[in-house]
């Protein structure tokens, strides 16, 4: 791996696990690509920077590979670690399996903040923070999961005391606080980022109590030991969500409900695609949180410790919402209203907030440089749902020359493309489908 040379065949913007081997699928193809990414993060992106070894990996090593040609490469880079196929691994693992790919590539790093993309000349310009800038026939964003949406109570919160990105270095202060105080903590938003949170919270041996809100009160589900295939039974049913959800349901009832939801897993971009954009509303809107707690699932021992903290009053999951929200006290005072409750709970403290609703859900919403001035310069344009860009069955940005998009910005497209066995397959997918213009540019 190179560092900071300037101007490439391909600038990669966001070096986590997409957009790393995105660009090392491109050296291998002898394509000269620069990986722009902040230093800390990567090779890894946010999921597997982590460095605490209580946060794992939802799904075995078995299926962590970075390579879609040679599934046991995690598993064999492991084994020294005492690590086997059927573990949930720690995260940080995984992340230095993918810096050492890096590493070893021909990939040019880096290491700088972008501020700006524009199209000029047959040519991208990438604008570096410090003024400097890259030049490129092609650009692909891989920029993974954008911060949540600023929650309208909390606005008047200073961030020392309301983190609103549980990601960035504001959650981690945030957690840090909480465990100095001993004071209980109040997170919005009851999926996968709270789960890290309370693993963390534990980990570093917090006194106080966990106080998770979100408005069905719903937490992920455990997952299950490795298995080498799931039960078949006929194909889920295409173009109808009813139909599909009617399906789900039904198998759940004659096999492990995992089972059932993982079947589905194989065709979800295409079952997806299937469905009418009424429907993909639909699923949205009401099935959604459902899907998302029963098919991203928590590794057996982080289930564990879950459970434990409930049990032993350390934490608790509320179904409900914020009726007010102020700083009291050093800290802040939270009014809930339990879901079905007349009458909202008396006013409780905490030492600090988080927000962990979830990855951004309106594109239009953004605060990230590089989507904003693609998006002010309508050089892109939210897809139809507003998730995520208008894309291809190539992850090309529809309406844009040399423009891929990787990842969760494609969701409106493929609905789930974030978990690691998606996001290899595209990554080598792009790799191939800038290869072939590329080629065909310099024949021409």
């Amino acid at each position: 791996m190179q560092k900071d040379k300037q101007d490439a065949q391909v600038a990669i913007i966001g070096a986590g696990f997409s957009g790393t081997i995105a660009a090392v699928q491109l050296a291998r193809r002898g394509i000269d690509v620069v990986l722009v990414g902040r230093g800390d993060q990567a090779g890894k992106g946010v999921a597997y920077s982590t460095e605490d070894p209580a946060h794992l990996l939802n799904i075995p090593a078995a299926k962590m590979s970075a390579w879609p040609d040679r599934p046991d490469d995690f598993v064999d880079a492991i084994a020294d670690e005492g690590f086997g196929p059927e573990d949930y691994v720690p995260r940080m693992l995984f992340g230095r399996y993918l810096r050492r790919i890096l590493d070893e590539s021909a990939v040019t790093l880096v290491e700088r903040g972008v501020v700006a993309v524009a199209r000029s000349d047959d040519a991208w310009t990438v604008q570096l923070a410090d003024g400097r800038t890259i030049k490129a026939a092609a650009l692909v964003l891989a920029l993974g999961n954008q911060p949540p949406d600023a929650l309208p109570f909390a606005l008047q919160l200073p961030e020392r005391l309301f983190a609103s990105d549980p990601w960035g270095a504001a959650g981690r202060a945030a957690i840090a606080a909480a465990v100095a105080s001993g004071g209980d903590m109040l997170v919005i938003g009851s999926g996968l980022s709270m789960v890290d949170v309370a693993l963390s919270l534990d980990a570093a041996g917090h006194k106080g109590k966990l106080i998770a809100l979100s408005r069905r009160g719903q937490m992920p589900r455990v997952s299950f030991p490795l298995r080498s295939e799931v039960p078949s039974s006929d194909p889920a049913p295409s173009g109808s969500l009813a139909d599909l959800w009617r399906w789900v349901r039904t198998r759940s009832t004659e096999i492990d409900w995992r089972d059932a939801v993982d079947s589905v897993r194989p065709r979800t971009h295409e079952l997806w695609r299937s469905l009418s954009e009424v429907d993909q509303r639909r699923f949205i809107r009401h099935a959604r949180p459902w899907w998302d707690i029963h098919r991203h699932r928590v590794a057996p021992q982080v289930g564990a410790t879950v459970k434990r903290m409930i049990k032993s009053g350390r934490m608790e999951v509320i179904g409900g919402r914020i009726k007010s929200l102020r700083e009291m006290y050093g800290g802040i005072e939270a009014v809930v209203r339990r879901r079905r409750a007349t009458e909202a709970d008396a006013p409780q403290q905490f030492s600090v907030g988080i927000n962990c609703t979830g990855p951004l859900h309106a594109i239009k919403h953004t605060n990230d440089g590089v989507l904003r001035s693609l998006l002010d310069a309508g050089l892109v344009e939210p897809d139809h749902l507003g998730i995520g860009l208008k894309v291809d069955d190539q992850a090309r940005v529809i309406g844009a020359a040399r423009l891929w998009a990787m990842g969760s910005l494609g969701k409106g497209r493929y609905w789930e493309i974030i978990a690691v066995p998606d996001i290899r397959v595209q990554a080598e997918m792009v790799a191939d489908s800038i290869a072939r213009e590329l080629n065909d540019d310099a024949q021409s």
